[in-house]
């Protein structure tokens, strides 16, 4: 899972609506070698108005209604986090008027000069213990089981969610517009 704070490469599959569906009159962008499709996009359940992000798209097929692509998601300067995760639907825009759907299979954190970060080591789990049998003796179970075996303190979600710290709240906040 990964939440949109910054760029983001995206493979997934475009279909483009048609004109009668309100899309592009033109019909499927045709694809220019030198340079790649750019347009606005956002991510239900936000809408053109308050979660627009920048768009280019790359490695489609051109003049195809449907066809796999490689693209970048941008959001715009003080947008709030956006989750992207395979399966999601990005509507692709040019302006407010949807044009397209690029469904996500494949997404990948960019640092700002656009090399992929990997992704975090997936936790190792712990290793399974046997179960501890207390003889029926004067001895305690702490007095059998070694400190570096007790389980460790959980402490609840909600105040790890308060506690956490997150690049979106460096952001500064926009002022209302009264």
């Amino acid at each position: 899972m990964v939440m949109m704070t910054g760029s983001l490469a995206v493979r997934g599959t475009v279909v483009w609506l048609t004109p009668q569906q309100g899309g592009r009159v033109s019909g499927p962008p045709e694809h220019d070698y030198d340079y790649d499709y750019t347009a606005t996009a956002y991510l239900p359940p936000r809408t053109a108005d308050d979660g627009q992000a920048g768009l280019a798209l790359r490695r489609f097929v051109p003049g195809a209604w449907r066809t796999p692509a490689e693209g970048i998601l941008v959001p715009p300067h003080g947008n709030r986090a956006q989750q992207v995760v395979p399966g999601c639907l990005v509507v692709i825009t040019e302006g407010v008027r949807p044009v397209g759907f690029l469904t996500v299979e494949e997404v990948e954190v960019l640092a700002p000069d656009g090399t992929p970060i990997p992704p975090p080591a997936p936790a190792v789990a712990a290793p399974t213990v046997a179960p501890l049998t207390v003889a029926p003796s004067a001895a305690t179970v702490s007095d059998q089981v070694p400190s570096s075996m007790e389980p460790p303190y959980r402490h609840s979600t909600a105040a790890a969610r308060w506690t956490s710290q997150h690049a979106s709240d460096d952001s500064p906040s926009e002022p209302a517009g009264v």
